[in-house]
C-alpha cells in the first residue's frame, strides 16, 4: 500500500488525484489489475467524476452545498462539521479503476478526485493494487 499525502487549501475542493495515482502505478511498475483509492477521513471522500470543464466540480460543490449546508440548526454533532460527514458518506471513501498496460482505464473525460468537506487540512490517500491473472497464465 501507498500513502499520499494531500494538504487541501479550502474548506471544500476538489483536488484532482489522476497525476498523482498514475505516477504511483508507473514507479511501482503495476501492470494490469485494479487499483483502490481509499480516504481514511470521515470528513473528505474520493470520486471519478469529469476533469474536461471546471464547472462541472463548480457545480458538484454548489450541488452538495445545496443538498447539505454547512449550517443548520438541527444538526447535533459537537464539532460542528455534520455537514462534511454527510457529504463525505455520499460520495464514499474508496474508487477503484481498472489499470491496463501500467496506465489507468479512465474514460475519455473522466478524473480522480479528493474531496474535502472540511479543510483546508493534511490528509492522506492510500492506494493498493490488486493484480490480474490473465486466462493463459491460470492454469
Amino acid at each position: 500500500m501507498i500513502e499520499l499525502k494531500i494538504h487541501s487549501r479550502e474548506h471544500t475542493e476538489f483536488i484532482v488525484l489522476t497525476p498523482s495515482i498514475q505516477r504511483t502505478i508507473t514507479e511501482q511498475g503495476w501492470k494490469e489489475g485494479v487499483v483502490t483509492i481509499y480516504v481514511p477521513h470521515t470528513t473528505a471522500g474520493v470520486a471519478i467524476q469529469e476533469n474536461a470543464d471546471p464547472d462541472v466540480v463548480r457545480d458538484m460543490i454548489y450541488a452538495l452545498e445545496k443538498a447539505d449546508p454547512w449550517r443548520d440548526s438541527q444538526y447535533r454533532h459537537g464539532e460542528g462539521n455534520t455537514a462534511a460527514h454527510v457529504k463525505a458518506a455520499m460520495l464514499g471513501s474508496s474508487a477503484q479503476c481498472l489499470v491496463e498496460k501500467g496506465r489507468l482505464r479512465l474514460g475519455a473525460w473522466q478524473g480522480i478526485f479528493f474531496c474535502e468537506f472540511d479543510g483546508p487540512r493534511n490528509r492522506e490517500v492510500w492506494v493498493n493494487f490488486c493484480p490480474t491473472t490473465s486466462p493463459s497464465s491460470a492454469g
